[in-house]
């Protein structure tokens, strides 16, 4: 067994983008770092991120998150960040080609799935290549949902 203190969280989910699997037809899925500052990462261990509106953009060799939303550190005073400043993720060069051809040659988009920390104690965010769904597409999308939450009523009543 492990020493008392040393009993770390495995991947807590800080903040998670729960419209993107509605509007967005997921393709692909990344592991980006993000750079960070010192107030940034405490901000985020109060679990105070929200990337709903957020999206990614390539911008010459660099993907950047724009539009995120990580609150101020109150203990912080004067040495704060800028609650929605823009944000260099860390990728290989290989996932950044990938990409690029996704986004310029069949129209996908780069959009945030969740903020997380792995075993690490690092933060992390899960990105995706997706492409948007049409209204119709997001209609079936419900039924289907609303199917499996009567299917599983029905079962659990017997």
């Amino acid at each position: 067994m492990a020493p008392r203190g040393s009993q770390r969280t495995v991947n807590k989910i800080v903040a998670e983008n729960r419209k993107a699997r509605f509007n967005y037809e997921i393709l692909d899925t990344y592991e980006a770092g993000i750079v960070l500052t010192g107030t940034e990462v405490k901000s985020l261990r109060e679990g105070k991120a929200n990337i709903a509106e957020s999206y990614a953009s390539d911008e010459g060799n660099e993907i950047w998150l724009i539009n995120s939303h990580l609150p101020e550190y109150l203990q912080a005073n004067r040495f704060n960040h800028e609650p929605r400043r823009r944000r260099k993720l860390l990728l290989s060069k290989r996932e950044i080609s990938r990409m690029r051809v996704g986004i310029n040659r069949e129209g996908m988009t780069l959009v945030p799935l969740k903020i997380y920390f792995n075993e690490k104690g690092r933060a992390k965010l899960e990105l995706a290549l997706a492409k948007g769904k049409k209204l119709h597409d997001k209609r079936e999308t419900e039924k289907e949902r609303d199917w499996n939450r009567q299917k599983s009523r029905l079962l659990k009543t017997g």
